[in-house]
């Protein structure tokens, strides 16, 4: 069974950690709309892609 010979310090552990923070999400504005929304996606708000309707909207009627 592998044990540690030495301690690993807070220093170096939190350097290892140092790249698990969450990122902040990319988001464009839609052309349609205006809402945000991801890249490549289609809008959730008008449901258009690339300047075409693709789909109903979220929440409809």
């Amino acid at each position: 069974m592998a044990v540690p010979k030495r301690k690993v310090s807070r220093s170096r552990r939190d350097q290892r950690r140092a790249h698990d923070s969450l990122q902040p999400s990319n988001t464009v504005e839609c052309d349609n709309c205006g809402e945000l929304k991801l890249p490549h996606h289609v809008c959730k708000a008008c449901g258009s892609y690339s300047g075409r309707d693709v789909k109903e909207p979220e929440g409809g009627i």
